[in-house]
């Protein structure tokens, strides 16, 4: 069940692995849509840094 305002998507996974992601997802107390979305706030969260700090090299560069 889609959280309230947000739009489903589609991915591809094969079977056995979804099985399996479901089932760690269960032990830990959370549910694949949830993991999934803070594995993704996490990675743009990474990756902003990243571009930050590249940035201020650039700029103490010049």
């Amino acid at each position: 069940m889609a959280v309230r305002g947000t739009p489903q998507r589609v991915i591809r996974a094969d079977q056995e692995t979804w099985d399996e992601y479901g089932e760690v997802c269960k032990a830990e107390g959370t549910t694949r849509a949830d993991d999934l979305r803070r594995h993704m706030r996490a990675r743009i969260k990474t990756y902003r840094a990243e571009q930050r700090r590249i940035a201020a090299e650039e700029r103490a560069a010049s």
